[in-house]
């Protein structure tokens, strides 16, 4: 018999084991020490901790309803730890020999022109997004389905809201580190538009 302990990660409910709820709460206070002296080091916990519920969250099923310290082991092995940054280049040691993360397809908000279709499709494809405007421009002159391709592409791609969501549009690994370089980009943009 074991104690559970019921928990909010990322905005979602979940019970989990007090062992691996120990192991959890050391590895998010490592992670809140890691990040201290950044000034956005909120947003990036907070994008970590959604990521990680998104992880748990696939973990669960309808005969399994508690996390245990397998599934925590398991989250912290696929974010990394503060430990695994390292001063090489700003790669972590386990990017260096780890296959690409997760890639999906989505709409980029932070890019779009009018839905983020194209903006989405060349960060997927990695090309320039003018060369697919370009392409959509070329086949609405040329008899207009390049409009109806547009709209079941909006239709259908989700946008991409998440941190996570944009890491996996890139097709990069969504750890820790890659959580980070997201979350400051986002805040020195921010930064430069307000001096603007």
């Amino acid at each position: 018999m074991k104690i559970t302990v019921s928990i909010n990660l990322g905005g979602y409910s979940f019970n989990i084991d007090e062992d691996a709820y120990a192991e959890l709460k050391r590895y998010l206070r490592n992670l809140e020490l890691h990040f201290a002296g950044e000034e956005s080091s909120s947003e990036i916990l907070s994008d970590i901790e959604t990521r990680m519920a998104e992880i748990f969250r696939a973990r669960l099923t309808s005969f399994k309803q508690v996390i245990n310290i397998d599934d925590v082991q398991q989250a912290i092995s696929v974010m990394g730890t503060p430990e695994d940054i390292s001063d090489n280049g700003g790669k972590t040691t386990r990017e260096k020999f780890s296959t690409p993360g997760y890639h999906r397809m989505y709409r980029d908000p932070d890019n779009r022109i009018i839905g983020g279709v194209c903006a989405g499709m060349g960060a997927y494809w990695d090309i320039e997004p003018l060369i697919i405007r370009i392409i959509f421009i070329a086949l609405v002159l040329a008899g207009g389905i390049g409009a109806l391709i547009y709209l079941i592409l909006y239709i259908v791609l989700p946008e991409a809201r998440s941190t996570a969501q944009k890491i996996e549009m890139k097709g990069d690994p969504v750890n820790i580190h890659n959580i980070k370089d997201a979350v400051k980009k986002e805040f020195d943009t921010v930064r430069k538009n307000m001096k603007l």
